[in-house]
Formats: C-alpha cells, sequence, structure tokens
C-alpha cells in the first residue's frame, strides 16, 4: 500500500532523515516508536507531502507521490492527523468535518454517515465550535475529518497526547474497528506503548532519523529492549 525508499529529508542545512525505509500493507497498523526528536514528525510531513524529501522515494500503490503537493497527496488516499490535533477551534464541528470532504476527488459536501457510527458525539455537537470540545473530543474530530476524505492511509502523529487513559483506550478500539470496517491501512507515530502494542502488530523504532529496530509487538515486552529505544 505505502512504501518508503531511502528518503532523506532536511530543513535547511540540517538533515533530519537519513535514509528511512518501510512498508505499510493493507489493512495494516504500523507503530513507530522512539524518542522525540528523532524524526517521526519530520516522516510524517514527508510522506502528506509539507516537507518534500532531497533524496528517495515515496509510492502509494505503486504511484510515485515523492513530489506531489499535499493536496495531490490526499486525493491520492492519504491522510494525515497532525500532532496536537490541528482542528479549526473557531469552525463548528460540521464545518471542521466539511473540510476533510475535501479531499475526496469528487469534492462532495456531504459527510460519510458512518463517521457518525464511530464518533456519535460529535453529531451531537455539530454546531459547537471545535476549540469548545474537550482533549479527548478534538482528537476524535480530527480522525473523523481525516475519513471523511476517505482515505486508503491515514497517518496519525501521537493520537493519545495530553488525553485521558480511559479515552485513549477508547481511540485504540476505534482505530480497530475502523481499520476493520474501511479497509484502511494507519502507520501510528506513538510514545505511549500502551496503545501501540493495543492496536499494532509490527513495530519500528526510529533513531536519529533513521530505522533501528523492526519487530513485532511481543518484541516489546522485554523491558530491556524497551529501555534500549524508549527509556528517557
Amino acid at each position: 500500500m505505502l512504501r518508503v525508499v531511502s528518503v532523506c529529508a532536511s530543513y535547511g542545512s540540517v538533515q533530519v532523515l537519513n535514509g528511512v525505509d518501510l512498508e505499510l500493507a493493507e489493512n495494516e497498523i504500523l507503530a513507530m516508536m522512539g524518542r522525540n526528536g528523532v524524526g517521526k514528525t519530520t516522516l510524517m510531513r514527508v510522506l502528506i507531502g509539507l516537507l518534500k524529501p532531497t533524496r528517495g522515494t515515496i509510492q502509494i500503490d505503486g504511484h510515485d507521490i515523492s513530489r506531489l503537493p499535499p493536496h495531490a497527496v490526499s486525493r491520492r488516499g492519504i491522510a494525515y492527523v497532525p500532532q496536537g490535533r490541528g482542528i479549526f477551534p473557531k469552525l463548528s464541528v460540521h464545518e471542521n468535518l466539511v473540510v476533510g470532504t475535501r479531499a475526496q476527488d469528487s469534492r462532495p459536501t456531504k459527510i460519510p454517515p458512518i463517521v457518525f457510527n464511530y464518533f456519535p458525539i460529535l453529531q451531537e455537537r455539530l454546531n459547537q465550535p471545535g476549540g469548545t470540545l474537550s482533549g479527548g473530543e478534538q482528537q476524535m474530530l480530527a480522525i473523523a475529518r481525516a475519513l471523511c476524505g476517505e482515505p486508503k492511509i491515514l497517518l496519525l502523529d501521537e493520537p493519545s497526547e495530553g488525553i485521558q487513559p480511559n479515552i485513549v483506550h477508547h481511540i485504540g478500539e476505534l482505530i480497530l474497528q475502523i481499520v476493520a470496517d474501511a479497509n484502511l491501512s494507519v502507520l501510528l507515530v506513538e510514545q505511549n506503548l500502551d496503545l501501540a502494542l493495543q492496536v499494532a502488530r509490527r513495530f519500528l523504532v526510529m533513531e536519529k532519523g533513521s530505522i533501528v529496530y523492526q519487530g513485532e509487538a511481543e518484541d516489546f515486552q522485554d523491558e530491556n529492549l524497551v529501555k534500549r529505544f524508549l527509556a528517557i
């Protein structure tokens, strides 16, 4: 579904990504772990087209999207939920969701009804400004907005950040349900190991802009491995 080959990226003269390789299969949830500042969010920005790679290629369904602008990447089937959620706080819940529909090729304005099956609380608050929602509800809105574009691939950057543990677990359940129902794939960047273990079977670890470890969820039951790659 998604293939990243030898991708490098820089901010000015500072190189952040150093030859990243990864593959995301159809209907897979792949977790990417790593300490702060190792390049995880930079990779997400490269995948969605906000930052152009200096070297390497990105393919979706075999098509090279490495140089496409973000709106064109979105219409190829990639949706991005950024760290910090990135909703429009002064727009209503309904308006935020309508913005998400613009990623569809047909440019509809109708919100897919299935979104409200996953997030019924949003239907109750359609006219409420997005910025007045709780942190957990804003995260639900951000994910729902991404789903309104009917993507093939969902990029989730730290969805647990600033959210109560019980809501984090609920979001994990929703991710599993959405993948099962909507036939999409998820690349999850996350520092909350519990959430990553809840949803993903395959893990990558990034250090200094490179993938330094690939393994299964079971590997991260080993405390020595967790301390080696994730401890501060």
